[in-house]
């Protein structure tokens, strides 16, 4: 088995849902973190979802709906999660200054 370290990053739009990570076919993942920044001086919102293939996020996909960040701080979860192949790691943002980072390992 091949292994290859992670680190994936996106600054999105303002209330866009925006793809941060697919696992790659014939792959497993290992997401050790993810971090949500708000390089903002005003307080907003966050989503994480883990959406199986490349169908619309349910309701049912989401790690956090609508946590909010305070200005100029980080969220940081530490989780441990197994992800199969096309499984997508999606970020959505209250408005335009939240960074999402992912880190993680891949086994192929």
């Amino acid at each position: 088995m091949a292994t290859a370290f992670i680190h994936s990053q996106s600054a999105p739009g303002a209330t866009t849902e925006t793809t941060l990570y697919t696992v790659p076919a014939s792959t497993k993942t290992v997401l050790s973190t993810y971090i949500v920044c708000n390089r903002g001086a005003t307080a907003t919102t966050a989503r994480v979802s883990f959406t199986k293939g490349a169908g619309a996020t349910a309701t049912t996909d989401y790690d956090i709906y609508d946590l909010l960040i305070p200005p100029n701080d980080v969220y940081k979860a530490t989780c441990g999660y197994t992800l199969n192949a096309a499984t997508v790691m999606k970020v959505y943002a209250g408005n335009a200054s939240l960074t999402f980072q992912v880190y993680g390992e891949e086994i192929s």
